[in-house]
């Protein structure tokens, strides 16, 4: 087994996997590790996918390095939270094989698989099982985006430079818009009774964006304090960001991830 995680990198509502290209790169390159960024289906402009249909695409990337005996590290953000959360049910370490108590989960490997190792999540909450992600906000969207059951789509009414990309520069943070997808409604409106709390079984590292216009650190705390309140184990880290530290911040994010990583090994 390498002793090295694979990193598995699951971008929020809107956004493609190139969200992460640059803290991966920077990973792959001066750091040697394995970095797979996933696509998610709800974020290819089609009306049809569902929550589910993420948790999959998730799931069928950490099965597929585990059964090659490799040890995963999932790394999330925004509503990416909810699928990546959710799809390690089954992966982590069975009871009593952590330093501190966590949830088991069922048995998914033999002996010779790796497991997931530990979450990383940024600028997120975390799953409420049996609860869809629109549940989770009181069952109304914020006023930065909305719902139109007539497309099928989760819209975005706000300024998205300034919701998403504020402290980019004027030229790639107008670079990052464009390349914002339709996000599928379903996956925001359904789908909660395939939701699984995963921040339960693993360790978790908690990156707090502190200049966020789209979930407002305030809230990101409380969501850390809930989940602690609730039994998990969370290490919390903050940063003077936007919502997408990952291209504001990509060295400072690296340096988080990796403290991270060293942590969930150690």
């Amino acid at each position: 087994m390498s002793s090295k995680p694979t990193l598995v990198f699951v971008p929020g509502a809107w956004h493609s996997a190139d969200t992460w290209k640059k803290v991966s790169t920077i990973l792959e390159t001066e750091h040697q590790f394995k970095c797979i960024p996933v696509a998610l289906p709800s974020t290819k402009s089609d009306p049809t996918a569902t929550l589910l249909d993420d948790i999959e695409a998730v799931r069928s990337v950490v099965l597929a390095e585990t059964t090659q005996g490799r040890d995963v590290v999932v790394v999330v953000h925004s509503y990416g939270g909810i699928p990546g959360q959710s799809a390690i049910r089954g992966f982590a370490l069975p009871r009593g094989k952590h330093d501190t108590p966590f949830s088991p989960s069922p048995p998914a490997q033999n002996k010779t698989s790796g497991h997931v190792i530990g979450l990383i999540v940024m600028a997120s909450g975390f799953v409420v099982p049996a609860k869809s992600f629109l549940d989770g906000l009181g069952g109304q969207p914020p006023p930065s985006w909305r719902l139109e059951p007539e497309s099928g789509f989760a819209v975005i009414v706000a300024d998205p430079r300034e919701l998403f990309y504020h402290d980019l520069a004027e030229e790639e943070g107008k670079e990052w818009v464009s390349k914002l997808t339709k996000h599928s409604l379903k996956t925001l409106t359904e789908g909660g009774e395939h939701t699984y709390a995963g921040w339960m079984d693993v360790p978790v590292w908690y990156l707090a964006t502190k200049d966020d216009k789209a979930l407002p650190v305030e809230a990101q705390r409380m969501f850390v304090q809930m989940a602690r309140d609730g039994g998990a184990h969370i290490t919390l880290r903050e940063i003077n960001s936007s919502h997408s530290p990952m291209l504001s911040r990509p060295e400072e994010t690296v340096q988080f991830i990796l403290d991270a990583t060293n942590a969930f090994l150690g």
